[in-house]
This record gives C-alpha cells, sequence and structure tokens, in this order.
C-alpha cells in the first residue's frame, strides 16, 4: 500500500514538475550562484535518490533580472513544540523517541520565554520539547495522537485539583507514566510553508542571492534591490451566456468572451457559439492614461476559446493573474466549463480552485483578486464595492455598462457593442460554558467607539450659519497661544523658535482674531467645515499606554511576580465597557442555574442525530463543541416555553483592566514598526513624485519608467502599512486569534471614545459638532477663526 501511495505521488510529481518546467520554472540544481525576485513560494515533496526516502521541503519561485524563471526545492524539517512536567523532559524525551520512533526525526530540549509563565519578567523561562520530522504527514499523526493526550491530561489534572481542594489531600502519581507528564502543545497549527518563512526570515516581493550544492540551498537577501522584477501581469475577465433573471451556471452555461490585458497590450477571444458575426480589433481608452489596444481572436466553439487562451498563458507564463471577484465567479467558471470538455485546468496553467478556503492558487503564479482588497482595504461603504462603483471612485472613470439582461441577445444581434524566541500561544478558542452571575452566557464583547450624529441638515461653507460661542473658551485659547504656537514650530515643523523672524507678528495677528471672536459671541457668518482627525489614534493610543495581550493581568499574576512592591509604577489601571447577552433568568438567579444543570443531565443520557445523519449516538460521545450546540439549543426550547424569552436584556458594566508596563514589548514593538515603516515609505513616495516631476520635465523615459515603478511601489506598501496598523487592536479579538484579549480591545477603543467625547467638548465652546467618528469629529467653525499664517525663518 505504502508502496502504491509512493508511486502514485511520484507521478503526481512528475506531473506538477513538467508543467512547471513548460510553464519557465525549470529546477535548478547545480551551478554559479544566482540572483532572483522570490514571486511565491509553497509546501512540497522531495525524495532522496539514494535512500527513496521522502522529505517535506519548500519550492521557492524565482524571476531573474532578464525576466527568466527558475526553481529551487529548500529542505525544511516541520516541528512543533511540547511542554512537560517540571523536570521531566529527559524522561519524557526519551519516551517519545521509542512511542514514535520512525515517526519523530530529532528531539530538542530548549527554552522559551512563555508570557503565561507566573513570574516570568524576572527571567524565567520555561522548557520545550522540540520534535522535529521528516514531513509534514509524521508531524500531523504525531500532533493528532498527542493533543488526545493533551486533552485527557488536563481533565484530570483538573480532577485532581478539584480533589485536593475538597480533601486537602495530593493524590499521588505514578512515576511510569511519562505520557501523563505531557501538558501543552504549541505552535502546531502553523502552515508549513509560513513556519518556514518565519524561521528563515524569507519574504515574496524580495531579491536574493541563491546558491544550491547538492540538497543544500543557500538564500542572502540583497536589500540594496528596490525596484521589482518584470513579472508578467495578465489581468483577464470573462463573460458567460445565461437564462433570463437567473445568475450564470457553469453546468449549462458557456463562457461567450474573455477579454484580458497583458502588461498593457489588450486580448479578446471571441467563442461564435454566442457571438453573430466576426468581431474586428478595437480599442476601449476611458481615459489616457488607460490605454486600451484589444487584438481580437475569433473562434468557433466554447473549447477552441478554452484552449486558445491557456495556450496564450503557457507562451506568456505570467506571473501574477488579476481578477475582479474571480475566486468566487471567474475561475470556478473556466474550471468546471473546461472540465466538461475533458480539460483538467490544473494541469494546463496550475491553477486549481479550492472550495474550503473558497480561492483558486497556483504554486508558482499568484492571484490577486481585487474584490478582496476592495472589501477590506479600499474603505468604500459596502453599497459601493461593485465593479461600476469601484472603477468609478478609483480610477476616476464611469464605464459604459450592459444590462445583464440583455447583454447575450446584443452579442447575438449587436456584437460590436519569530526573533524575540518567545513562545506562541494557540489559536484563541471561546470558553464553552461561561457564565455570568449564575446565568448561562449566550455572548459577550465589548462596547467599540462611540459614534454619534448631534446635528442634522445642510451645511456648506457658502451658507451663513449662526454660533453661540463661548468666550471662556476663547479666553483660554489666547492663554495657551505661546504653547500651541512653539509646539507648531518645534514638533511640527521641527525648527528652532529662535529662528522665526515673525513670532510676534503671527501671534498678534491670531489673537486679534480670537480677541474679536471672544468678544462678540453670538454673531452669523459663513463657516469653517472641518473634519478634526485623530491621527493614528488606535495604534497611538496602544503605543503611549504599551497595550498588548500579554500585558493584561490580575492580582494573582502581580503577586506572583518579584517586581510587586510597595509604591510600584509597573501597573496602570485602564476602564473598559463589557457587554453581554445572558439566557432568561428567575427571579432568583440560584434557580437558573439549577434549570441549567437539570437540563444538562437530561440531555446527556439521550442519543442525538448529529452531522446531518439520521443515526443517533450517545450524547457524550459527541465533541465538545457538539456538546454545547445542543445543550444550548435545547436551553432555548426551555427558555422559550418557561420564560416567553430565550435571552434577557443585554448587561453592560464599566471594567478595569490592570496593564502591566514591564511585559515583554514585542507587540507594542510590532507597531511602532509598522508605524515608523508608514512615516517613512510616505517620506520616501513624496521623494519619488518630486522626482517623477522631474523626469517628466526633463522627457527622459528612461527616468519617468523607473521613477512611476518606486511611486507606486512606496504608495502600495504605505498604504498596505495604514490597513495593517489599523487593524491590530481588531486582531486581538478576532476568532482564532493567537494573541486574544477582550480587555485590550475594549480598553482602545473605549479610551478612543473618551478622547473623542472630552474633543467635543472644546468643538461646542468654539464653533458647532455636527458629527462624532471613531477618530474624529465633523464640526463648523466661524469663517472669522484664525486659520493659515506663515512664519517666516533666518
Amino acid at each position: 500500500m505504502d508502496r502504491r501511495r509512493q508511486r502514485s505521488s511520484g507521478c503526481g510529481w512528475g506531473r506538477r514538475n513538467s508543467l512547471e518546467s513548460r510553464l519557465g520554472f525549470a529546477p535548478y540544481t547545480d551551478g554559479e550562484r544566482r540572483l532572483g525576485w522570490l514571486l511565491s513560494f509553497s509546501s512540497s515533496s522531495w525524495e532522496d535518490e539514494d535512500t527513496g526516502k521522502i522529505y517535506s521541503c519548500v519550492d521557492l519561485y524565482f524571476v531573474s533580472q532578464d525576466g527568466s524563471t527558475f526553481k529551487v526545492k529548500y529542505k525544511f524539517r516541520p516541528y512543533f513544540y511540547a511542554a512537560t512536567k517540571d523536570k521531566m523532559e529527559l524522561e519524557v524525551e526519551a519516551y517519545l523517541r521509542r512511542r514514535y520512533e520512525g515517526e519523530i526525526s530529532d528531539v530538542e530540549i530548549i527554552e522559551k520565554e512563555d508570557l503565561d509563565l507566573k513570574n516570568h519578567l524576572s527571567g524565567l523561562k520555561r522548557k520545550y520539547l522540540k520534535l522535529q520530522f521528516d514531513t509534514v504527514q509524521q508531524l500531523m499523526r504525531v500532533k493528532n495522537d498527542l493533543l488526545h493526550v493533551v486533552e485527557k491530561n488536563e481533565e484530570e489534572r483538573d480532577a485532581a485539583e478539584a480533589f485536593e481542594t475538597i480533601h486537602g489531600v495530593k493524590r499521588t502519581e505514578r512515576t511510569q507514566d511519562y505520557i501523563n507528564c505531557i501538558i501543552d502543545l504549541r505552535e502546531y497549527d502553523v502552515p508549513y510553508h509560513v513556519r518556514f518563512a518565519i524561521d528563515n526570515d524569507v519574504r515574496s516581493g524580495l531579491w536574493y542571492d541563491v546558491s544550491v550544492s547538492g540538497s543544500d540551498v543557500l538564500i542572502q537577501r540583497r536589500e540594496d534591490l528596490l525596484q521589482r522584477a518584470e513579472v508578467h501581469v495578465c489581468a483577464f475577465d470573462i463573460e458567460t451566456t445565461k437564462l433570463p433573471l437567473k445568475f450564470p451556471d457553469a453546468e449549462y452555461d458557456s463562457v461567450m468572451m474573455i477579454s484580458y490585458m497583458i502588461d498593457g497590450q489588450g486580448y479578446l477571444i471571441i467563442n461564435r457559439e454566442c457571438v453573430g458575426e466576426d468581431i474586428e480589433d478595437l480599442e476601449y481608452t476611458p481615459k489616457p492614461e488607460f490605454e486600451g489596444y484589444f487584438r481580437v481572436k475569433n473562434v468557433p466553439t466554447e473549447l477552441d476559446l478554452l484552449k486558445a487562451w491557456f495556450a496564450h498563458m503557457q507562451e506568456v507564463k505570467p506571473g501574477i493573474y488579476v481578477t475582479y471577484n474571480g475566486d468566487f465567479f471567474d475561475w470556478p467558471f473556466l474550471e468546471k466549463r473546461a472540465a466538461h470538455h475533458g480539460i483538467k485546468m490544473s494541469e494546463e496553467i496550475g491553477f486549481q480552485c479550492d472550495n474550503n478556503q473558497g480561492e483558486c492558487r497556483a504554486k508558482f503564479s499568484c492571484h490577486l483578486d481585487c474584490f478582496a482588497w476592495v472589501k477590506r482595504d479600499s474603505y468604500l461603504p459596502q453599497g459601493s464595492q461593485g465593479l461600476k462603483a469601484v472603477t468609478k471612485a478609483k480610477l476616476g472613470y464611469n464605464p459604459l455598462e450592459v444590462n445583464p439582461e440583455d447583454m447575450v441577445r446584443f452579442a447575438m444581434e449587436q456584437p460590436q457593442a519569530f526573533k524575540a524566541r518567545i513562545i506562541c500561544p494557540n489559536k484563541h478558542q471561546a470558553d464553552l460554558e461561561k457564565f455570568y452571575n449564575n446565568r448561562l452566557l449566550e455572548s459577550e464583547t465589548y462596547i467599540g467607539g462611540h459614534v454619534e450624529c448631534l446635528e442634522t441638515g445642510v451645511f456648506r461653507s457658502d451658507l451663513p450659519t449662526k454660533f453661540q460661542l463661548d468666550p471662556s473658551a476663547y479666553e483660554q485659547l489666547i492663554g495657551n497661544l505661546d504653547r500651541d504656537l512653539q509646539y507648531a514650530i518645534a514638533v511640527e515643523g521641527k525648527l528652532d523658535v529662535d529662528s522665526v523672524i515673525n513670532y510676534d507678528e503671527v501671534k498678534d495677528a491670531i489673537k486679534e482674531k480670537l480677541v474679536s471672536l471672544r468678544d462678540n459671541p453670538i454673531r452669523e457668518e459663513r463657516p469653517l467645515i472641518y473634519h478634526l482627525d485623530v491621527a493614528a489614534m488606535y495604534p497611538n493610543i496602544i503605543l503611549t499606554n504599551r497595550l498588548q495581550p500579554p500585558s493584561i493581568v490580575t492580582d494573582v499574576d502581580c503577586t506572583a511576580c518579584d517586581f510587586n512592591r510597595p509604591g510600584k509604577n509597573c501597573l496602570r489601571k485602564l476602564e473598559w465597557v463589557w457587554r453581554g447577552e445572558t439566557y432568561m433568568a428567575k427571579k432568583k438567579y440560584i434557580l437558573q442555574i439549577i434549570d441549567y444543570y437539570h437540563i444538562k443531565r437530561q440531555i446527556e443520557s439521550e442519543l442525538i442525530q448529529s452531522g446531518g445523519t439520521t443515526s443517533s449516538k450517545p450524547f457524550l460521545d459527541l465533541s465538545k463543541p457538539e456538546h454545547l450546540l445542543k445543550l444550548k439549543d435545547r436551553l432555548k426550547k426551555y427558555c422559550q416555553k418557561a420564560h416567553k424569552r430565550v435571552v434577557d436584556k443585554p448587561i453592560t458594566e464599566v471594567r478595569e483592566a490592570g496593564i502591566c508596563m514591564r511585559e515583554n514589548s514585542f507587540y507594542v514593538d510590532t507597531v511602532r514598526s509598522f508605524r515608523d515603516r508608514r512615516y517613512e515609505y510616505k517620506g520616501l513616495n513624496k521623494t519619488w513624485k518630486g522626482k517623477l516631476a522631474e523626469a517628466k520635465a526633463s522627457g527622459n523615459s528612461i527616468k519617468i519608467q523607473e521613477a512611476q515603478d518606486m511611486v507606486v511601489l512606496y504608495d502600495s506598501l504605505q498604504l498596505a502599512h495604514k490597513c495593517i496598523l489599523n487593524s491590530f487592536y481588531g486582531y486581538v479579538m478576532r476568532k482564532g486569534a493567537r494573541w486574544y484579549s477582550m480587555e485590550m480591545a475594549g480598553v482602545v477603543t473605549y479610551t478612543g471614545a473618551k478622547i473623542i467625547q472630552n474633543a467635543r467638548l472644546l468643538v461646542e465652546k468654539i464653533g458647532r459638532p455636527l458629527e462624532l467618528d471613531t477618530d474624529g469629529i465633523w464640526c463648523v467653525l466661524p469663517g472669522s477663526f484664525p486659520e493659515n499664517f506663515t512664519f517666516k525663518t533666518k
């Protein structure tokens, strides 16, 4: 059986290697050092020719400076960590080597900083067994086996603690049960290719010197090279037939045409089964910067259309494919239609749809679905994420659009129209049974940022507005004028105050306007409309208060810490607002808990249907998530019948979180690094925009192209950093997050809401606030409010 499996997998490798070689990624196994831009990498396998043994490896796909491509196999052992009881590492290591002989290739005992360890700030580290394997399959088998062991040991440990609490006697353990000494597994769910990238500090989109000697591969980063390689990019879209008032269905509808652009040249393949006459070459240039010259190819059938497109892709060998909603529609439709004609798309261009992940991927080419970017990073509202709306908002033109119901008819009739050595926690799993005041919680979260509409109406800078100002607020502005002007010069302008030659002149001009506003508080004049924005508010709240999931501590944590001394200043208390929904309770809370356990005992003795099958099995044989799901369904029915309502009114309460100022700052340092790097990229983007203007003035086409590439690079990088930077606080509450903390997310948003509400108090006195946003205020100020002034330096 194993030999047959190895032979079949070997055939799969052979077909895949043949396809990759045909598409330009021939294996680089020996020779001189090569320079390559890393396009992509993926998990793979490698067979030792001498022993016939299979090893896991990572395929790295590179693009050279001349546009040629190559592939190398980087051998890398998958691994995960196992924690044991104190001073049992050697015994457990020997036991695991015996039990999993032939599966585990090596075991190391290493020390890691565990942020869950009590008093870890004193320098305590925890020892872990690093279990290494030759293949990912071996890792999965051992991991699945040990996960059950850890779960069983955890249940026994909880039972032993309860026994000791009740009886005050410590239960004796058998020293020979070494399997019971394994108490935790860590980093077992990190994908293999991600593990490789973290450990070797390898990233796509960077240049590397690549050397190969036998099975050893050496890759070294070239930090002096910044411009991306000349990768062929194919942006495509398909049009299909459809029945009236129905969505296209690949079972019976067909591909009518494929339009695509490769490096600025457009192509259009027409299926004459659906189109009434031959189409000639055409041009579609909506804006001068978006030239579109299309070469048209008319083919008799859908099969010829698919073959023509696949053949062109094999000839051009694009490294990046771009679609709009292609993961959901274009790729699956093409794959099914190709299969209908007996063609396997994965064997033609390497792309295969993954229904579980909802993505279409290839090992050696990248697919960019622009719709995914629009949904996550474009800041466009939900109703403006269609292709037409996005084109208008982002590209600045309104595309011509044919009604889908007319498209098929028109086609026939009108065809021309890792470095800190910190052990990572496992992914967060919600507590299956959590209670609040003896009532089972249905859900819990934190209350986020405060958003409020204060005034409605039409506000324009050319329509007079009535103001009723507070003179004391303007008196305060006058009193702080020196402080504010010096801050603007020294901090924001980065200039020496003494170098300004017209300081008194500017100050007097501003003061004169403020005095006028103070002395005449009731007025009607044209307003200044402003959005007062707090720059990078959430990231700066995180940095100012050193907020990170491991920093959230309790009195128990502080008690065990060596730094817990009188007068300590390493603990900061911050408030946040908790919100929870509980199942309906009777007047006396204790009755609800009795009801709950009565229902639980009742359902535990029953046979339950699971997984959508008609067969039943005992409740206790179900998994823990199924336990809770069935139990909650039963509890909902009971609450509806007994109390006429399932859940009680939401409960909110202000809670206090303890923030440790001494905790390892890896999370905060990451946020700061992203913020500083974004500022750096914004500065470089501004610099290259200046160089682009100079290049256009000189007319040098080579320098223009270079400057355009660098502007696109740095603008993309600063925008990507902005999107990631703004998601650091949201990540800690995301399902399956490794660094999970509801308290941290709550503190960030509650602190931000208080900042905005405090700013509102000032705005109400000097103008009129219109709307509170999560990180800013829309407001109107009097038109005579001091606005723009210029300092002159020596």
